[in-house]
């Protein structure tokens, strides 16, 4: 492999930057890497696991004489940041993000960049429940997807090089508009999340079901529900309200299916719920065949983030 970009900062230290990190110094891709992180606590532990060739403790530092500035934070606060970081950032630079909500970030990050620097909002479709620098691995975005959602008059070589990047790095890549991502993700991602915290709030609330119940007697689905109920909090709070009218409008037909499986339940309708079983779980055979998972008992998550 060949550098892509001579140097890359990444603002945010969590599970994503991590594993860039790392995937990109596996294959070479860029010359220098370096880092900013808010929590001098983080800063800290990403200079003792060497994660980035230099962690700085200004934003302006990390990102000077960037070419590709990473925004790897929280979606409600990209474009506090973007704002904070246009002062310094080099002619020419390319600014992604990592977010799960497109249509907000372009809205909010946007208006604050100079002309002249390259804007091209990003999505790894890629994760795990673990959160913080230590987190990261090189292999997360291997055989994973990573939309790019160029802004309105994107320049075409910009974009060219950082989908090499992302393809180098492991992922297959693909162009999405802004508002067809945001309801695909609020499909695939956003309402399973909420779900996933509803069930295991549900949990919490039958107090005759008693919390070492819960924990000892958890079967694969419980399990699984509290694996993605796990998620960083702060993350999903903003990606939920910058994301609000897609995964209301999901939600709402949700609430119409649940409605559907309780009446098939209530009439002893057996046929209406085989048929429904048998449908969605063709989705899931779709899903393993398509490489985004394993059939393995554990769905293949036993791998130690290094």
């Amino acid at each position: 492999m060949t550098v892509i970009y001579n140097r890359v900062a990444l603002v945010g230290l969590g599970l994503i930057a991590s594993s860039m990190f790392w995937a990109m110094k596996r294959k070479g891709l860029a010359g220098e890497v370096t880092g900013y992180a808010r929590s001098e606590a983080t800063r800290d532990t990403a200079r003792r696991i060497g994660l980035c060739d230099r962690v700085c403790d200004s934003l302006a530092d990390a990102v000077k004489d960037a070419d590709l500035v990473v925004l790897a934070v929280p979606v409600g606060v990209m474009g506090a940041v973007a704002a904070e970081i246009a002062p310094a950032l080099k002619p020419g630079a390319t600014v992604t993000d990592v977010g799960s909500v497109k249509r907000d970030v372009i809205n909010s990050v946007g208006p604050h960049l100079p002309a002249g620097v390259h804007f091209i909002p990003g999505h790894p479709l890629a994760g795990t429940e673990h959160s913080g620098p230590e987190s990261g691995f090189a292999e997360l975005f291997d055989n994973r997807w990573h939309l790019l959602v160029p802004a309105e008059g994107s320049d075409e070589t910009a974009v060219a090089q950082l989908r090499r990047l992302w393809e180098d790095i492991g992922a297959n890549v693909e162009i999405m508009d802004a508002d067809h991502h945001d309801l695909v993700l609020a499909v695939t991602s956003h309402a399973p999340h909420l779900i996933a915290y509803t069930m295991v709030g549900v949990a919490d609330d039958l107090r005759r079901v008693t919390d070492s119940e819960v924990i000892k007697y958890s079967a694969a689905g419980f399990r699984d529900f509290t694996r993605i109920a796990a998620s960083d909090p702060t993350m999903w709070r903003d990606v939920f309200l910058a994301n609000k009218d897609a995964t209301l409008e999901i939600l709402g037909r949700f609430t119409e299916e649940l409605f559907a499986l309780q009446r098939a339940i209530r009439t002893g309708d057996g046929d209406h719920l085989h048929d429904y079983f048998t449908r969605t779980r063709a989705i899931r055979r779709g899903i393993i065949e398509a490489g985004q998972d394993t059939a393995a008992p554990d769905f293949g998550r036993t791998k130690t983030p290094s």
